[in-house]
């Protein structure tokens, strides 16, 4: 289970390109939930989740610069991906945009604004990663044993089902999702008992 942390044949549950990844990923997540508490917050909660993001953002810059690196050398297909289908370089500049917007916007105070250019961010990264692993799904050191779009797809009549079903339950989110959003829409707000 454990190893040496270093990538190779005989890996264990963690090492360190894994760790990496998974501090981006806390750290997105972390201005992603920041800027959705300051634009539904008021007052001091919401300077201070402001104050996060914006500290927060500096450090999902730096990872992204490190983890893009090191990707590239360590599953150097994805490099090939992106020269074989030069279109797909719509998806990194989508984050870059996203990132860059959420700066821009949070220098003015701009909540909604820099929300969504976190969400454009995170749309950006995940679709860079989809798209340049391409048929994997899950590669692994041997290509043998890679989980590819083809060997890992269900049979005919479960892809049929999947696909009734997540209509059906797409639908109920979707509903499910637009009255939630209409029963709390606007900033929440301190009331008389806030410090009880």
């Amino acid at each position: 289970m454990w190893t040496n942390f270093q990538l190779g044949d005989e890996l264990g549950i963690l090492d360190w390109y894994s760790i990496l990844v998974g501090m981006l990923a806390l750290a997105a997540l972390v201005v992603h939930g920041a800027l959705w508490v300051t634009l539904k917050t008021t007052g001091t909660v919401r300077e201070r989740s402001l104050r996060l993001a914006s500290q927060c953002s500096w450090v999902v810059l730096l990872l992204t610069l490190v983890v893009t690196f090191l990707t590239f050398r360590v599953q150097p297909s994805i490099a090939g991906q992106f020269r074989k289908a030069s279109w797909g370089a719509i998806f990194p500049l989508l984050a870059i945009a996203g990132l860059l917007g959420v700066r821009w916007a949070i220098a003015r105070a701009d909540e909604l604004k820099s929300f969504f250019a976190s969400a454009i961010y995170l749309a950006g990264m995940l679709l860079s990663v989809v798209f340049g692993l391409f048929p994997m799904v899950l590669p692994a050191r041997n290509p043998a044993y890679s989980l590819t779009v083809e060997n890992s797809q269900a049979a005919s009549y479960g892809l049929k089902v999947g696909a009734i079903w997540w209509i059906l339950g797409i639908i109920l989110a979707t509903g499910y999702f637009a009255y939630v959003y209409k029963s709390f829409t606007g900033k929440v707000m301190v009331g008389k008992h806030s410090e009880e």
